[in-house]
């Protein structure tokens, strides 16, 4: 069963009962107008004219956002009651536009379709989109990080593929640092939070208690996993100086400077175009080790979801819109055109992902990936969980006065989200 028809027939049972009707534009038609970030924005046009076939009387303008510039011009959109009536959303944006009532719900509620979206889609890209116990957006495609690794590096030194646990995976870069002089095994920009969460994720760690109301950056499950992560940093398996101590990824990697690169899919084109000729069948990527065996250990869910404006005039038109760019065909198009992993796992079987060289590694981990928290708030949480990391490995903070101080803000910043829980449960609501 697809996904795409539960939610449209349940969007359009809706919209008849309210007496809705698509706005139209002056040729008599539905227009739905549609933001797309980055290349996206480009590629997608390609996918119009199909789509206008198939549903006379609905044209779809397309308009490219920058990435940099779209989280602003989204929620300055709709401020100023500008929004698009269909848009490319980041997953961990979900929460924060469900808080604001951007959104169109995607489903009625009663978990009618979420067993069709659990059939083809990743389970935890799935459970990004889901906010109170309601669907908000349609997988579009996906990211997560996985290793990648250079295993001419690995072979001498010993290592033995796949590394399931984490005491193989130190083993093994303790045995490429200490086979070469000035070198690491890991590359981890000092920059980004996901190494250091998770690791966190994999030790069980939820990352905020309360109902989400205040950190758990303390716990005994972040703190161990906090102090590995510092910890490569402090043996020299990782360069404390981060990139610009390991030149760059692509020269670093592929001088051998390190063994292993914490990155996601973006960088499999990139590699294949930046590394030498040479190292052709000399580097490969892997799922994430578990620090108990499970593996492989889980990955953060990312990606691009398709949304809804809860206020546009067309919703009808939307929502048939954004069910087209999710169904596998079109999503295989758009990989094909840009990389992008797909959502479905229709599309992987379809192009032979889940079996290729490369990508294999990715559908393993995609098999066991997990959202961060589905606050609004968490992307400033989240670079504060880098900045604090950073200052442990600069020496600047030990691992308790970091993580102490990691709590203490993020309990500030959920300050508001504490008193609006505690506000609807005096009310007698249903927090």
């Amino acid at each position: 069963m697809s996904f795409a028809r539960p939610i449209l027939l349940l969007a359009c049972l809706a919209l008849a009962a309210a007496g809705c009707r698509d706005a139209r534009d002056d040729s008599g038609s539905s227009a739905v107008e549609f933001w797309a970030m980055g290349r996206e924005g480009e590629l997608v046009k390609q996918l119009v004219p199909e789509f206008e076939r198939r549903n006379p009387g609905v044209r779809v303008r397309v308009q490219q956002i920058p990435w940099s510039a779209a989280h602003e011009k989204l929620v300055t959109a709709l401020v100023g009651g500008t929004m698009p009536d269909a848009f490319q959303l980041g997953s961990t944006w979900v929460a924060e536009f469900v808080a604001l009532r951007a959104l169109e719900p995607l489903e009625a509620g009663d978990g009618g379709s979420d067993g069709a979206l659990r059939d083809d889609v990743f389970p935890g890209i799935a459970a990004a989109n889901v906010v109170g116990g309601r669907t908000w957006g349609l997988p579009w495609y996906v990211d997560t990080r996985a290793l990648f690794a250079r295993t001419d590096l690995l072979d001498a030194a010993g290592c033995t593929l796949p590394l399931r646990t984490w005491d193989a995976w130190l083993a093994c870069m303790t045995r490429v640092r200490d086979g070469g002089r000035d070198r690491f095994a890991i590359l981890l920009p000092l920059t980004e939070w996901e190494a250091p969460v998770i690791l966190a994720m994999q030790r069980g760690a939820t990352l905020l208690r309360d109902g989400d109301g205040r950190g758990d950056f303390r716990s005994a499950a972040f703190r161990d996993a906090f102090a590995t992560y510092v910890g490569l940093f402090a043996s020299g398996l990782a360069p404390r100086g981060g990139e610009a101590q390991a030149s760059s990824l692509y020269q670093g990697f592929g001088e051998g400077l390190f063994s292993f690169v914490l990155t996601g899919p973006w960088n499999l084109a990139q590699f294949h175009e930046r590394l030498p000729a040479a190292l052709d069948g000399k580097w490969t990527t892997l799922p994430l080790p578990a620090p108990d065996g499970r593996y492989p250990g889980v990955s953060l869910a990312g990606g691009a979801s398709l949304a809804v404006w809860s206020g546009s005039r067309v919703k009808n038109a939307a929502l048939r819109w954004t069910a087209y760019l999710a169904e596998p065909e079109q999503q295989a198009a758009l990989y094909r055109a840009s990389g992008a992993l797909p959502a479905r796992r229709d599309a992987w079987r379809a192009l032979g992902l889940d079996t290729a060289p490369g990508t294999r590694a990715f559908w393993e981990q995609l098999g066991n990936v997990r959202p961060p928290p589905r606050v609004p708030e968490w992307e400033r949480i989240a670079t504060l969980v880098g900045r604090r990391a950073e200052g442990v490995i600069r020496g600047e903070d030990t691992i308790d006065e970091a993580l102490k101080s990691l709590d203490e803000e993020v309990d500030r910043i959920l300050e508001k989200r504490r008193w609006m829980s505690e506000r609807e449960q005096s009310a007698g609501a249903v927090p």
